[in-house]
């Protein structure tokens, strides 16, 4: 009966296979490299923790900032779409340096993470082609709202279209025309704008005359009513100009009118100076009878 319960069913001994279990314990405890690979990798992953959130710290440091800097400057936006802007990029920065972080610390552990990235690669190569214009449209919104490209309230030209920037987002521009439609426009397909709302603006008028009129008693009379003009609207910070003979036919010359004036008032410049020398010509027709 001894021996049988000594032996056990195997015939092996177990208060041997206990010591030896208890000794392969107590090695591995007792192992100083074991321990030394332990207290660096531990040491490492805690390095890598601190650094990723440094790091973190940091970027949302310069995107506040930024955003600071473009909410005083010329953009008249919302300030929500920047607060909305700054939580994007600080979850886009979140996501990667974690996503970073986690790769480093499996790696620490003596996992792989080739196969992860050679996936992730994979993954996003197949997002990358079924989502090319989104992620084409996103860029180039981030792109014009962070270089101050142009801003709502601006007036545009993309290709034929032409209108006021009524709202600008990550994906997309609503643009207003001057007869009312509303333009939805992607911000991928802009690659070239004109804006016209950046610096003064220049009305530019031509008249027309007979050639059976006097060049220098015409331009005079233009001259008087364009200094009428500037005395008459305050806004008017420069008088009009009269340029001189723009075109000459046969039968008429056009005499043109330049003036500078601020940023969306061209056209009700233009109106009045049509109505000044309009005036002024009437006036000079009553004074001949």
């Amino acid at each position: 009966m001894y021996k049988l319960l000594s032996s056990g069913t195997d015939g092996a001994d177990p208060l041997n296979e206990v010591t030896k279990w208890s000794d392969t314990l107590f090695k591995s405890f007792t192992n100083a490299e074991m321990w030394e690979r332990i207290m660096f990798s531990s040491l490492r992953i805690v390095l890598i923790f601190i650094l990723t959130r440094i790091a973190i710290r940091i970027i949302y440091k310069v995107i506040d900032r930024s955003l600071k800097r473009k909410d005083k400057s010329r953009l008249k936006m919302n300030r929500r779409r920047f607060v909305t802007l700054g939580k994007l990029l600080k979850n886009v920065t979140s996501i990667v340096s974690n996503l970073i972080m986690v790769m480093l610390i499996f790696g620490e552990f003596g996992f792989d993470v080739r196969p992860l990235l050679a996936g992730a690669s994979v993954l996003g190569l197949a997002i990358g082609f079924g989502a090319q214009s989104l992620v084409k449209d996103v860029m180039t919104g981030f792109f014009i709202i962070l270089e101050d490209q142009f801003a709502v309230g601006d007036v545009i030209q993309t290709g034929t279209l032409r209108g006021t920037v009524e709202m600008i987002g990550l994906r997309s521009t609503r643009l207003v025309s001057s007869t009312g439609e509303v333009h939805i426009i992607p911000n991928g397909i802009f690659t070239n704008v004109t804006n016209y709302s950046v610096g003064n603006s220049v009305a530019i008028v031509d008249v027309p005359f007979s050639t059976d009129k006097q060049y220098e008693e015409t331009t005079a009379l233009m001259k008087k009513a364009m200094q009428k003009l500037a005395e008459e609207n305050e806004y008017i910070t420069e008088m009009p100009t009269v340029l001189g003979i723009q075109t000459l036919s046969t039968t008429e010359f056009m005499l043109r009118i330049m003036c500078k004036c601020p940023v969306g008032a061209k056209s009700e410049i233009e109106r009045l100076i049509h109505k000044y020398v309009k005036q002024a010509l009437e006036q000079q027709a009553e004074v001949s009878v």
